[in-house]
């Protein structure tokens, strides 16, 4: 089927005679509707939103009087027949599309307010499979759509944030919207129309179990322009996808300036390490730096655990995130501003806390009214040159792993809470990944290098480091664990560990040399226990 170019010459500014408002967010529509009435535009509405603008006194039309066909089936159908979508759609300079207006009666509809029903609300509320089948819109997204195709003769609202937009532009035109606008609007249009149908196609594949569909699209909401990206010279901005989950994108900015594109990557990273901690159980504190843990303990007071995750790495910490699973208290407030911090977030914060933390007027502080589920499943996605990378979310945790001890000797029962800590720490630093842990505090990270060995090595240099700020003459990683995102495919990576200190290891498995590493275990007389699950994080 071919289609038919247009040359039909496009108006600057359309004068507003009539409008269709049929919308579920009804947010700001009654002043709207007030400012289209001020130019005696005519208001043509359905179901509840004609109720709510007739409840305010003001004039509209329902829409079965422009069909003169009724609502039916619950409201499934009202906007879908010609008379609505012949006045959307009509080239208004075209002769051929006039005529036919004239012979069926058709009048034309210059603006189209429509927002949608809340899908991804609710998808995110729990609600089951029925619900959320009738929360998918039909007529909403057939209205936008239309409108925004037709852009020339015709303005599309899907967003309450614009009506101030449209209101100005009608009293500098006298009633008349300019083309700027209706373009500006239309590809406004698309983009919801485009994630909206993203989150119902997403839902239906995850619904079903269909790790893979044939189209995969991820959609979000504009949150934030960014002033740039990682490099002053990258472009950036921040969208919310609107699942629900606790986190960076659902927090509440208590105070400081706005979150830069690495203040979030970091301190979602943080913030999704603590989780992997039960706030019932014990405090846990993680510093991020550059997307990586230069710190993390867990302890019976949170600023004991901040303390301890601090002693870890003092000098990275410097200009780093820092993420709570508990509330904020004050002690813990107390000993955070004495550093420079970038970012502190926490479920919640203690008042006194929130006063000591304003008082350094560039520390942002964001709350987030809960922690998100570690087990909950999810998108990652990551473009590459012509495609995207789609995985889900890493929600292995170790407590759920049968863990397997392979060396002649168990881990004590210390131990093993040592090693479960540190294993949990690993899947938040970046591959390669060694973690020391002692007493539920890290006190080595070696994160991102290309050789295991390497890791292990600069962890190791870290914790001497730590212990010398500390004036202590042994380094820290003496009498402690070690945990290996992946399995160390030598036993070079597992002796240098063996040198700094370590007693017990924690990793993967699964090489074909793991006969050497466990020797090399058993010969040094320290334990080691395979989860069967690696952590890369890249």
């Amino acid at each position: 089927m071919s289609v038919k170019s247009r040359n039909t010459p496009v108006p600057d500014l359309v004068r507003v005679r009539r409008a269709l408002l049929s919308v579920a967010d009804k947010t700001g529509l009654v002043k709207f509707a007030r400012k289209l009435a001020e130019y005696d535009v005519e208001l043509v509405s359905t179901g509840g939103t004609y109720k709510e603008l007739s409840d305010a006194g003001l004039a509209v039309r329902d829409i079965s009087e422009l069909t003169n066909f009724p609502e039916i089936m619950d409201g499934r159908v009202k906007t879908l027949h010609p008379k609505v979508h012949g006045g959307i759609l009509a080239i208004r300079g075209e002769a051929e599309h006039i005529d036919a207006m004239g012979e069926h009666n058709i009048q034309p509809i210059d603006l189209v307010v429509s927002n949608l029903y809340p899908f991804e609300k609710t998808v995110a509320s729990g609600a089951d499979y029925a619900n959320c089948v009738e929360n998918v819109d039909i007529g909403g997204p057939t209205l936008i759509r239309a409108s925004a195709k037709n852009h020339a003769y015709v303005a599309i609202v899907t967003n309450p944030v614009d009506y101030d937009d449209i209101g100005e532009a009608l009293d500098e035109n006298e009633g008349s919207l300019p083309y700027s606008l209706r373009q500006k609007l239309a590809q406004t249009a698309y983009a919801r129309t485009a994630a909206y149908d993203a989150a119902i196609s997403n839902w239906f594949a995850e619904s079903l179990g269909i790790d893979a569909p044939e189209y995969r699209t991820i959609g979000g909401k504009l949150a934030e322009v960014m002033r740039y990206g990682e490099n002053p010279h990258q472009t950036a901005a921040f969208y919310k996808t609107g699942d629900g989950r606790k986190g960076v994108a659902t927090a509440q900015q208590l105070q400081g300036k706005k979150l830069s594109y690495n203040n979030i990557n970091d301190t979602d990273a943080a913030f999704e390490l603590v989780a992997e901690f039960e706030a019932e159980k014990q405090a846990a504190v993680a510093i991020i730096k550059h997307g990586n843990p230069c710190g993390f303990a867990v302890a019976d007071t949170q600023k004991q655990a901040y303390l301890r995750a601090l002693a870890c790495d003092p000098v990275s910490a410097f200009g780093g995130i820092i993420a709570l699973n508990k509330p904020l208290d004050e002690e813990t407030a107390a000993e955070i501003v004495k550093i420079l911090t970038e970012v502190i977030i926490a479920p919640d914060v203690d008042p006194i806390a929130n006063r000591m933390i304003a008082s350094r007027k560039n520390m942002r502080l964001l709350v987030t009214s809960g922690m998100p589920n570690p087990r909950d499943s999810g998108l990652y996605a990551k473009t590459v040159s012509g495609g995207i990378l789609v995985q889900g979310r890493d929600n292995a945790v170790v407590d759920d792993m049968e863990l397997k001890t392979v060396t002649k000797r168990a881990p004590t029962e210390k131990e093993l809470v040592d090693l479960k800590i540190a294993f949990k720490v690993a899947k938040y630093v970046k591959s390669n990944a060694i973690i020391y842990v002692r007493d539920g505090a890290t006190v080595g990270v070696g994160a991102g290098q290309m050789s295991r060995v390497d890791s292990s090595r600069i962890a190791a240099r870290k914790a001497v480091d730590a212990a010398e700020l500390a004036e202590q003459d042994t380094p820290m990683t003496v009498g402690s664990v070690v945990a290996s995102d992946a399995f160390f495919p030598f036993a070079d990576g597992l002796l240098s560990a063996i040198e700094a200190g370590a007693t017990a290891v924690i990793q993967p498995g699964g090489s074909m040399r793991d006969n050497e590493v466990i020797a090399a275990a058993d010969e040094a007389g320290i334990a080691m226990v395979f989860t069967g699950h690696r952590h890369f994080r890249h």
